[in-house]
């Protein structure tokens, strides 16, 4: 895809999210990853449903600025992503309300912060990892994330919001939203005692569609 088509499609699917209400205000931040290994990315203080093309931060494979404004504080959580998922071409973080409250319960496993509810959840996100809160913009995110090892395209920051990478950008925000409706889910069903996917289940998901799911006991 050409600059100026990632850059609209940067702004269009950003526009999207917020005004569906799955980012307010001026959080949450999108990144895609560029052939010479730098990279687009939004920037600091804008929001995700009033973005400008030309004004996107254009960031060299070295993170420093090349054009445009300054970029979000997010950066190294992004960075971190990349370094460590070397599929990711495009990284979502949001603000998403369900996902952060999700985040703040007590009974939540660090390792997968949702169980295995729908068979899209793990299509898109496979588990999603919990990390400890970090103040927003903390370089010690960064090596939060590179803990994880790579085996998570999902995580969660305790309370403060869901990042995902994808291998193109309509990925990413696809498997971020899929997060956000399964953390509506697991609410609404909270103290219910629901069916979740049995592990026979589970395992004809994975052969089915060729998922890598990270090692962890249903």
């Amino acid at each position: 895809m050409s600059d100026s088509r990632l850059r609209e499609e940067i702004c269009r699917l950003g526009r999207s999210l917020f005004e569906r209400g799955l980012t307010p205000g001026s959080s949450g931040n999108i990144s895609v990853k560029l052939d010479d290994g730098g990279w687009l990315v939004t920037p600091t203080n804008a929001s995700l449903g009033f973005l400008d093309p030309a004004r996107l931060s254009r960031l060299g494979a070295d993170g420093k600025l090349l054009t445009g404004d300054a970029p979000t504080k997010e950066v190294p959580l992004h960075t971190a992503l990349y370094q460590t998922r070397s599929a990711a071409r495009a990284v979502v973080h949001l603000h998403s309300t369900h996902s952060v409250a999700l985040s703040m319960l007590p009974e939540i496993d660090p390792r997968a912060a949702l169980p295995p509810m729908t068979p899209y959840y793990l299509m898109k996100c496979g588990h999603t990892a919990l990390l400890p809160y970090y103040r927003p913009g903390d370089p010690a995110v960064a090596d939060a994330i590179k803990g994880l090892a790579g085996k998570y395209s999902s995580v969660l920051l305790a309370n403060h919001g869901p990042v995902v990478s994808g291998d193109t950008l309509e990925a990413a925000v696809f498997a971020i939203e899929e997060l956000e409706e399964t953390a509506k889910l697991y609410l609404l069903l909270r103290g219910l005692n629901p069916r979740y996917l049995s592990p026979e289940q589970i395992t004809d998901l994975t052969k089915t569609f060729g998922l890598t799911l990270p090692n962890h006991n249903h």
